[in-house]
């Protein structure tokens, strides 16, 4: 069994703003394993499907970022997933625009999303794919810069890592997470 959270803002005032990078992979990787995101429960709207032998659960929490982990946690209760087989995606800004980090632990790192997701699950220690988003170059504040859009200049590197995520987590599917991290980091 795997899940696969991608972190965002719920309504079109967020589509492609950098803080909805998650939903982005998600959406690319739906459309990559042929699995609708028609379903909702627990404030989150999902899919599931089988690849490779294994169920797969697509999730974009749909509370705000800041509340993710009131979807996550119940969501992964109720569907009894474990921990392990877990992965989220979302925006990074100390990262370049369209890099990758993965990590199978850390702090929130001060992205209010994942410090939720750390409250309701009860750990850090869970499998994590950070999206660069680059950081204001400007005097411009953070909440306002991760509520705008990529600069046409960072879109090409930008779809290349949506790209790149999508293959990660389809790696995920059907290898261990440390050869996926050797592979994709970076």
């Amino acid at each position: 069994m795997k899940l696969f959270i991608g972190l965002g803002n719920p309504g079109s005032r967020f589509d492609g703003t950098r803080h909805n990078i998650g939903f982005e992979v998600i959406d690319k990787l739906s459309d990559s394993l042929n699995i609708p995101m028609q379903q909702t429960k627990f404030k989150g709207l999902y899919g599931t499907g089988n690849v490779a032998g294994e169920k797969v659960f697509l999730l974009k929490p749909l509370t705000y970022m800041n509340l993710s982990g009131e979807c996550v946690g119940p969501f992964m209760d109720y569907f009894q997933i474990p921990l392990e087989d877990m992965v989220v995606v979302y925006d990074d800004l100390d990262t370049i625009p369209g890099k990758l980090r993965l990590r199978t632990k850390g702090s929130a790192g001060g992205h209010n999303g994942i410090r939720s997701m750390i409250a309701h699950l009860g750990t850090q220690e869970f499998k994590r794919i950070r999206f660069g988003i680059g950081r204001p170059t400007n005097q411009q504040p953070v909440p306002d810069f991760v509520l705008n859009r990529f600069s046409k200049e960072e879109q090409i590197d930008v779809e290349s890592g949506i790209d790149r995520s999508v293959k990660a987590c389809e790696a995920f599917i059907e290898t261990s997470f440390d050869k996926v991290m050797n592979k994709f980091n970076g």
